[in-house]
């Protein structure tokens, strides 16, 4: 046999064994780092690890584990699962009000079977809405996160309740004394159930949904069932963790899973499971979650404070999804290889802007020559018919609200203290409309929206301390941190390649870390009394200087949406990144400017925020992400980008805030709120929905 018939039977035996590995790479990878961490512990433990140890970690992150095998699911048909948290909230509640507190004795079975079911009920919900009417995940989990929290909250308000000893005593203990802990024998058993589910045709229909859902439905298989049954499952592995940690704290807290979502994600992705579908599995999830729970541990031995722990977990999401983009296909690598043909090409003189090409843009000259403009562009009223239209409902609605609140809280509406009122209350919205909805313009998502307004408000106290002089320096210190936070994320989606709502969701966490460690856990300062004024005191004629604020920034933000080249820009991304590119758009440019404004916008929020309550607080900006993506929703936005106009986000602004005024008058508590709000936005989707969205 010749040398060269070796070497290629050589390359036919290796190449399956290449492409196995390459399969399994994400898993194994975990696999090591698991090892690595567990001896990193038994090095700087006082002891060798024991079984009580083994025990103690198995347990700690079962439950993540659990939670992450159903994301894992989720992910790998395509989908994106925000509601992941809140189920396991919404089952620990419902255990410990529905649990019999002199019932020490009681079923396993039965309570893991409600926990399981409540999980899987809450899945067919988002499945419905996903599935069958088509529309985003994104939106569709984010709006029954905060469905789901509001019916948590309704069910126990506070912690407290109980559930049975008897579920701690059988999930916590061991299956073989001194050998096998429980937690252990449930995750080999969950995997063993995944294993058998991956060669069934729904495993194999889930796979080829993520990879390619259209080549999948031409293939003959039921795509929207698929789908369907993916959030069932994934719902159904969110209750069992739900049961699980419940068996933990042996009581409820309607909060418990809320701090998850985060760990979750970054669970998923450690453990191999590639974001957009198609590649991994819930085994390297398992792996991550055990991973990160390591990490933690690790930290808290060292000495390392509590408050860098969401500041790890983001920076290890972030790395893992990086160290997936290696792959010589992944759009990193891409990015990469397309950047050293520019730099080659520039270097060579060869770019189509340097030879007088078709890449020349227009110059600023010819973009604002009147008389071009006039002849090229129609009417105002034509331009924008179809988005005023999508826009219109919004206004409609406000009208009912504005009749009912007239109806049920009397003439108030008559007078300008009402108005004046829903505009100070409108101002927070109508600020972070311009930064969130020009994200999803381009047909982005920016999650770090919370942590930034609360980051910012913190900041802006800290630095004042209720001194009118400190303010001078303050506000350009705030702002220009917000620039850097924008930057950050803008970098990390347009250079690395990332996705959006994993950059963002990390930077939230790496920004709820700088806030607990800036205020030491209590935030301290005060307003200065300028800022109070500004946000609380009435001119002569009865007006908030605020408000004032508010109209010129609407004029601002139509302006700088409709009429500058930036904004054109925008909406050429939302329309198709890569038809943009080719028509000479600088879309990464444009993209990291787009999140340096809705960084600014959120900075700006939580400088208003202080100023009107006083003071900054912990989680104060939480209540502001579903509503900063309700406004532009319901204003008649595009979840995925293209379509929507300022004038709408406003218009949906002022809808929310009219029916959060009138919802305050009938002393509804937050939780009702919350579901109202979840409500509104899938019915704005609902109603508003494109062809685009439901393809």
């Amino acid at each position: 046999m010749s040398a060269h018939n070796v070497a290629g039977d050589r390359a036919r035996r290796g190449r399956p064994f290449a492409l196995r590995f390459a399969r399994f790479r994400g898993l194994a990878t975990a696999v090591v780092v698991f090892a690595i961490l567990l001896l990193v512990v038994d090095l700087i433990s006082a002891g060798p690890l024991s079984y009580f140890d083994i025990s103690f970690l198995s347990s700690g992150g079962a439950t993540l584990a659990l939670a992450a095998i159903g994301q894992t699911i989720v992910i790998l048909s395509g989908g994106f699962d925000l509601s992941a948290g809140a189920v396991l909230s919404l089952v620990n509640v419902v255990l410990a009000t529905q649990m019999d507190p002199m019932d020490f004795e009681a079923s396993i079975l039965l309570w893991t079977a409600v926990g399981v079911g409540t999980g899987m009920l809450v899945g067919a919900f988002n499945g419905v809405f996903i599935a069958f009417l088509r529309l985003q995940p994104i939106v569709v989990t984010l709006s029954t996160m905060f469905i789901i929290q509001g019916v948590t909250l309704l069910i126990l308000d506070k912690p407290g309740g109980f559930v049975s000893p008897s579920l701690g005593t059988f999930y916590l203990g061991d299956f073989i004394p001194n050998l096998v802990p429980m937690p252990i024998l449930l995750l080999v058993v969950v995997g063993v159930f995944w294993l058998w589910l991956k060669r069934t045709r729904f495993g194999t229909a889930l796979y080829a949904v993520g990879s390619d859902q259209h080549a999948a439905a031409s293939a003959g298989l039921r795509v929207p069932l698929v789908r369907f049954f993916v959030y069932v499952v994934a719902g159904g592995f969110y209750g069992l963790g739900g049961v699980f940690i419940s068996a933990q704290t042996g009581s409820g807290d309607p909060l418990v899973g809320n701090p998850l979502l985060l760990s979750i994600f970054a669970a998923v992705v450690v453990g191999g499971t590639r974001l957009g579908g198609g590649r991994g599995g819930p085994i390297g999830s398992i792996f991550g979650a055990y991973i990160l729970m390591i990490v933690v541990n690790i930290l808290l031995v060292l000495n390392v404070s509590a408050y860098y722990s969401t500041i790890a977990e983001s920076v290890i999401l972030v790395l893992a999804v990086l160290a997936a983009s290696i792959a010589h296909d992944s759009p990193l690598a891409m990015q990469l290889r397309s950047a050293g043909t520019r730099l080659k090409a520039w270097r060579e003189g060869t770019r189509p802007r340097q030879i007088g090409g078709g890449d020349r843009r227009l110059s600023m000259a010819e973009l604002q020559a009147p008389t071009t403009r006039a002849s090229a562009l129609p009417s105002f009223w034509s331009r924008h018919a179809d988005s005023l239209r999508y826009a219109l409902p919004a206004y409609v609605a406000l009208v009912l609200v504005v009749i009912v609140t007239q109806f049920w809280l009397g003439n108030t509406i008559l007078h300008w203290t009402y108005w004046n009122s829903l505009i100070v209350l409108a101002s927070f919205l109508a600020v972070l409309a311009l930064g969130q909805g020009t994200v999803i313009l381009t047909g982005g998502l920016d999650l770090s929206v919370p942590w930034t307004i609360a980051f910012s408000g913190i900041l802006l106290a800290g630095i004042v301390q209720g001194s009118d002089q400190a303010l001078i320096y303050a506000l350009p210190i705030v702002l220009g941190l917000a620039v850097v936070i924008g930057l950050v994320n803008g970098l990390g989606i347009v250079i690395l390649g990332l996705s959006p709502i994993v950059v963002t969701l990390a930077m939230n966490g790496v920004l709820q870390g700088a806030s607990l460690l800036y205020s030491g856990g209590t935030p301290a300062g005060f307003s200065s009394p300028l800022l109070r004024w500004f946000m609380t005191a009435r001119l002569w004629w009865g007006v908030t200087p605020v408000v004032l604020f508010v109209i010129a920034f609407v004029i601002f933000a139509v302006v700088f949406l409709s009429r500058t080249p930036f904004g054109r820009r925008v909406y050429g991304i939302g329309n198709g990144v890569r038809v943009a590119e080719l028509s000479g758009i600088a879309v990464g440019r444009t993209l990291i400017g787009v999140y340096v404004l809705s960084a600014v916008c959120s900075a700006l929020v939580g400088i208003l925020l202080t100023g009107f309550s006083g003071q900054a607080s912990l989680g104060m900006g939480d209540d502001y992400l579903l509503p900063s993506i309700a406004v532009v929703v319901v204003g008649g936005a595009l979840i995925t980008g293209g379509r929507g106009h300022y004038l709408g986000m406003l218009g949906g602004v002022l809808l929310l805030t009219a029916l959060q005024t009138l919802l305050a008058g009938t002393t509804l508590p937050y939780a009702t709120r919350a579901i109202i709000y979840g409500l509104v936005v899938l019915g704005a989707v609902i109603a508003l929905r494109d062809r685009r969205e439901t393809g």
